[in-house]
């Protein structure tokens, strides 16, 4: 009786050791893919700025030519002639 409940112990331990070897590689696997999704959201990030920054100098130039051209200063509402159809 007390072999047999002792190699019931022993696989239960081996069960559970199984299991928490299980739990163990699990996270792992969570790990690594958070680890890759981390450094892919970084490097959209990167590439966002980049593009922002092309933007913002594009404005740069486009305010520049505006300005350049006398297009720089818009009117007021007030000074608007109400188009024909008023």
């Amino acid at each position: 009786m007390r072999f047999d409940y002792a190699l019931q112990r022993v696989a239960s331990l081996n069960l559970m050791e199984t299991r928490d070897e299980e739990r163990l590689t699990n996270l792992e696997i969570l790990i690594t893919q958070q680890d890759d999704m981390v450094e892919t959201l970084s490097r959209i990030v990167h590439e966002q700025r980049l593009q922002i920054d092309i933007m913002q100098e594009q404005i740069k130039r486009l305010q520049n030519k505006m300005t350049s051209a006398g297009g720089g200063e818009m009117a007021s509402e007030a000074d608007e002639t109400p188009p024909p159809h008023y």
